[in-house]
């Protein structure tokens, strides 16, 4: 059955982010690199405000924090009370307002530079601009390569589950499968019969481009990767072209089942399958939204972050809706208190197709920008249905996958919550696989929350947190049905109170966290594979690059 995948690649870095402490009266970025933005339209959003008032139910705009915190008649923020500030009926509402945003919209969904997107930058912006002097925020434009994809795997007339790699090119072939040795990382690991046929690899240890571009290398006309573990597809993809190894074939990513089955066939003779691929790309526009607390010590930042996009099949309320919501309810609540340190919002463009819009974003910053991030926490997918209270492993403790200093305490942290409120946590593989991935890359200590994506639940895990074994943490992940009926609002509201807990408690002070050294690298994952926009299934989510 074919499907259809909105594809992205990086391009030119087109603006710098946040300069230093700027003088009085000046805004902490560079306004020039705030080109061409969207303004708010189709009502999306509050609007500008009269100077004074906030949403119904909102803290007032009234004052601002002052740089060094309690000045302006605001307290310093308390943890209980910004926690106890979050309640399940504005994430609610603002989860109806974001499926809006996309059902609004022809494609009904919200995938970077499409309108339901802009309606989405505009959503938050208009938020935003309820707290002018609470609140500076600029669109960060980068460009990035956009494409729509269709296409379809049918062996003797029968339709195979099968999704469309991330930059695959196009093409109708009709060829044999030729079953590839080991996991295909290698150029010897692809026989001669490979000239000419489709090349059946297995998914593991290399970057699906890898193996893409050694099929094309060695011949083949085309590559189905097939899962080397059960459950339902996600997305992936081959990475930005070109590799030095050789030419991308039109590629697509298959079930284990179907794998498994394709390799029995061989045994008993020659299988043919009939593999369409179709891709359109131009390169696109689209835009990051970085907002910072004008209070705050500016020399001593806490960013959190999560990305507002969507894949190209549905609106993405959960993936990853729910964490900017999150984020965004965090901000708004916390704009009734001062706080001794800096804290960023970031709303990521791009993250479904490769980390686009965090890769552009850590990668234009100077070196003193860096090593002003005293901490990023990122938040992708807190509401999935059948969820899971995963808790990043910035320790390494339990996948050998460790952040720089900082990381285990920022886990820790999150632990400690989880237990002080009677809720079971479980960790989650840290390797770079999300938008925290950049910061990593940086140096910069990272944690955050994850409820689980197309893997299974466990019987371990469904008696610790209820729920279905045998069945993903989110059935839609990546679908049609990821709309506001996906959302567990039970994980919701937790995770949320768990990030207001996180913005109190940095926002006040960075006693825990070691001094920022930039030059500390995340423990990378086997092979010493930079994981640029790649995630595994196992308890991580989004367009997986190996």
């Amino acid at each position: 059955m074919a499907r259809i995948l909105a594809i992205t690649a990086g391009a030119a870095c087109l603006a710098n982010t946040a300069s230093a402490v700027s003088p009085p009266g000046k805004p902490w970025w560079d306004p020039d690199h705030d080109k061409g933005g969207w303004k708010h339209h189709g009502g999306w959003g509050w609007g500008k405000p009269t100077k004074g008032h906030g949403p119904p139910g909102y803290p007032s705009a009234t004052s601002a924090a002052s740089p060094t915190g309690t000045a302006g008649g605001l307290p310093l923020v308390d943890s209980e009370a910004l926690q106890a500030s979050i309640l399940e009926e504005n994430l609610s509402e603002k989860a109806l307002e974001l499926q809006e945003a996309a059902y609004s919209t022809p494609n009904r969904n919200r995938v970077f530079s499409s309108p339901g997107h802009a309606n989405t930058l505009d959503l938050i912006t208009g938020y935003l601009d309820q707290y002018p002097d609470y609140f500076s925020y600029y669109r960060q434009p980068f460009t990035a390569l956009y494409s729509q994809a269709s296409g379809y795997l049918t062996i003797d007339g029968v339709n195979q589950s099968a999704s469309v790699l991330e930059y695959s090119p196009s093409g109708d072939v009709s060829a044999p499968f030729v079953a590839v040795n080991n996991l295909g990382c290698e150029a010897s690991d692809y026989p001669e019969e490979v000239d000419g046929a489709i090349a059946l690899i297995s998914r593991g240890e290399c970057e699906f481009g890898l193996k893409s571009s050694l099929a094309g290398a060695a011949g083949a006309v085309a590559a189905v990767v097939y899962n080397n573990v059960e459950g339902t597809l996600g997305g992936g993809t081959l990475g930005e072209p070109p590799r030095p190894e050789g030419p991308y074939v039109p590629s697509l990513f298959t079930t284990m089942e179907n794998g498994t089955a394709i390799l029995n066939a061989l045994d008993a003779g020659e299988v043919t399958g009939d593999l369409f691929v179709n891709s359109v790309i131009e390169n696109r526009t689209t835009y990051n939204i970085i907002a910072q607390t004008v209070g705050g010590d500016q020399s001593n930042v806490l960013a959190v972050g999560g990305h507002s996009d969507s894949v190209f099949a549905g609106p993405g309320i959960n993936d990853d809706g729910s964490g900017i919501i999150g984020i965004l309810e965090t901000a708004l609540q916390l704009s009734a208190y001062s706080v001794n340190n800096a804290v960023r919002f970031c709303f990521w463009s791009a993250e479904e197709f490769g980390l686009l819009g965090s890769e552009h974003y850590v990668t234009t910053l100077n070196a003193s920008e860096v090593e002003k991030i005293r901490l990023y926490l990122n938040f992708d997918m807190i509401a999935s249905p059948n969820y899971m209270f995963g808790i990043y492993d910035g320790d390494g403790s339990a996948f050998n996958l460790s952040g720089p200093p900082g990381s285990a305490e920022a886990e820790a942290f999150f632990e400690d919550w989880f237990a002080a409120n009677g809720l079971n946590s479980v960790p989650t593989e840290f390797s770079g696989r999300s938008d925290y991935g950049p910061f990593l890359d940086a140096g910069i200590p990272a944690g955050g929350l994850f409820t689980g994506a197309e893997v299974e639940k466990t019987e371990e895990e469904a008696a610790l947190f209820g729920g279905t074994a045998g069945v993903a943490f989110d059935p839609n992940y990546h679908a049609v049905g990821d709309n506001y009926t996906n959302l567990n609002f039970e994980a919701f509201v937790a995770n949320t109170k768990a990030i207001a807990a996180a913005v109190a408690e940095y926002g006040t002070s960075f006693d825990s966290i070691p001094a920022g050294n930039s030059t500390t690298k995340v423990k990378r994952s086997p092979s010493g594979v930079k994981r640029r926009g790649s995630r595994l299934c196992n308890h991580d989510h989004a367009k997986n690059l190996l």
